[in-house]
């Protein structure tokens, strides 16, 4: 490979270890690690799209993208965790969570895409989750997270279509690491089966391998941690 990557979270469990990862493989001509913790040129606020915007043009300068990373997302936050019951509905929390997961990641597609190659193959993959998964929804409840990755896989399969026709070769996915050990995972990893709970290195790696295999025909669809895809 050769160009830039991008890593979107570069501050976060899994994106620190894209970054890293990314780095010591040296595949690519230069890694870009952005985050809202970071200051400068790297600093990115996915609710600030004028950042969002500012980073693109950063990279823009060169050598242009040929893989971008969204490795945001938020589940719970410091006051409250996700909802276990319609009566816990809060507009406020659907908004956030709405905006991190979906609204952010669909704003960098907006940026950064145009400013891939327009051909070869490009990759631009965002962290979805399968709870996003309408058709595999048995339990219920995690109202809002459910929810706004379910509209970021959309997205993503509405955003795969529209790039295709600027480039027959890119690849637009949405990735479920699975669950990892970080932040948002620790206050619910009691409930994981042994050998279930990955580190971040461990899962930014499988889905490195993921993103590696993905073809054309691949594009606009959600992908687990081991490849499989994972019906909308």
């Amino acid at each position: 490979m050769s160009g830039a990557a991008v890593i979107i979270g570069a501050s976060g469990g899994i994106g620190a270890a894209f970054e890293a990862a990314l780095i010591e493989e040296g595949a690519y001509d230069v890694v870009h690690g952005f985050a809202r913790s970071r200051t400068g040129a790297h600093h990115l606020d996915l609710t600030d799209e004028a950042s969002i915007a500012a980073a693109a043009a950063h990279v823009a300068k060169g050598p242009a993208p040929t893989l971008v990373i969204v490795a945001t997302g938020i589940l719970h936050g410091d006051a409250r965790g996700p909802e276990k019951a319609l009566r816990e509905l809060d507009p406020g929390w659907l908004a956030r969570v709405h905006a991190i997961n979906a609204i952010g990641p669909a704003l960098v597609a907006k940026h950064f895409l145009p400013i891939t190659p327009k051909t070869g193959r490009n990759v631009f993959a965002a962290l979805s989750a399968r709870v996003g998964s309408i058709s595999d929804n048995k339990m219920g409840g995690w109202h809002g997270y459910r929810a706004s990755k379910a509209a970021l896989n959309m997205l993503v399969r509405t955003i795969a279509i529209e790039e295709r026709r600027r480039n027959d070769r890119a690849i637009v996915v949405a990735l479920h690491p699975g669950t990892v050990d970080t932040a948002l995972s620790k206050p619910f990893q009691g409930n994981v089966q042994p050998g279930r709970l990955f580190d971040t290195e461990r899962a930014a790696l499988q889905l490195l391998d993921v993103i590696e295999e993905l073809k054309a025909p691949d594009t606009g669809k959600l992908f687990d941690f081991e490849g499989k895809e994972v019906p909308f």
